[in-house]
């Protein structure tokens, strides 16, 4: 039995700390408790799915997880201008006065979001199966589309635009959605992994994992957002009015989709911009 990293148990610290400097009010904690908070969890999940599979980003492909984290950045940042300009379904609160350091809080925030989701992938895979390539064998083939794939992707692209066209806070449902139906069979269509190719394989297993880990994720990120000072506080306008910390509780209905939105994003990004073999995501 393989022991746990030592970055895991620095990664379980970390998160204790900064709960427990969170709670007590203070600083840095206090203040910076959400990108410490995942930091922390990062750390202890990535050594947890090494631990039960021997294989992890960081362990086994540093060099595409730290791209990763640079491409969760940008990523976010879509969804941040969707908000700003269309939705306007959150905003933050407690942010740092200095300009700078306000910036790097978003930079570190940011860049923990599509980490925290694979890595959650994984490890519910690893409670699931812990074998390490028992579902990886096949390489993703291109996928020909037929009709209903790109009537998927014509109707990902509608919802898109519909927000941007006509602004509105009830609006957050064609973003969260968008995206999957749009890239997902294109990215069947490059060879590169995809729920649709999944499918045409009978497979479900990433469907799942992805759902679990954005549910997963979602409770985590709320969890640690509700008492932290700089948070974010919702608009939407979701009836009815009962909430889990700050999200309404049908809110929580967003994160699985989004689970599966990173998931095709980033796999759309790798194609263009990473050359190295791809590690399989949440298998």
């Amino acid at each position: 039995m393989r022991r746990l990293p030592v970055y895991g148990w620095l990664g379980l610290v970390i998160m204790l700390a900064s709960e427990a400097g969170m709670l007590a009010r203070i600083d840095p904690f206090f203040s910076w408790h959400t990108p410490t908070a995942w930091t922390g969890y990062i750390l202890l999940a990535d050594a947890l799915v090494w631990k039960r599979r021997g294989d992890s980003w960081i362990r086994s492909r540093g060099g595409e997880f730290l791209f990763l984290v640079a491409a969760s950045i940008p990523l976010w940042v879509i969804f941040e201008l969707y908000n700003k300009y269309t939705l306007q379904n959150w905003y933050y609160v407690g942010l740092p006065e200095n300009l700078h350091l306000r910036y790097f809080g978003y930079i570190w925030s940011f860049a923990t979001i599509w980490p925290a989701i694979f890595e959650t992938g994984d490890l519910v895979s690893t409670l699931r199966d812990r074998r390490a390539d028992s579902h990886r064998a096949d390489r993703p083939v291109p996928e020909r589309l037929g009709p209903l794939a790109w009537t998927s992707v014509a109707s990902g692209a509608l919802l898109l635009l519909v927000p941007i066209a006509y602004p509105s806070p009830y609006l957050a449902a064609p973003v969260w959605l968008g995206f999957i139906f749009l890239l997902d069979p294109l990215n069947a269509r490059g060879g590169a992994e995809s729920i649709l190719g999944d499918f045409r394989r009978g497979r479900t297993r990433r469907l799942v994992n992805l759902l679990a880990a954005g549910i997963l994720c979602g409770v985590l990120w709320e969890f640690w957002n509700y008492w932290a000072g700089t948070r974010w506080i919702y608009n939407v306008p979701i009836p009815p009015s009962f909430r889990i910390f700050e999200m309404p509780i049908l809110g929580f209905g967003g994160f699985p989709p989004f689970a599966l939105e990173c998931f095709v994003m980033y796999v759309a990004v790798r194609r263009w911009l990473w050359n190295a073999a791809p590690r399989p995501i949440s298998l």
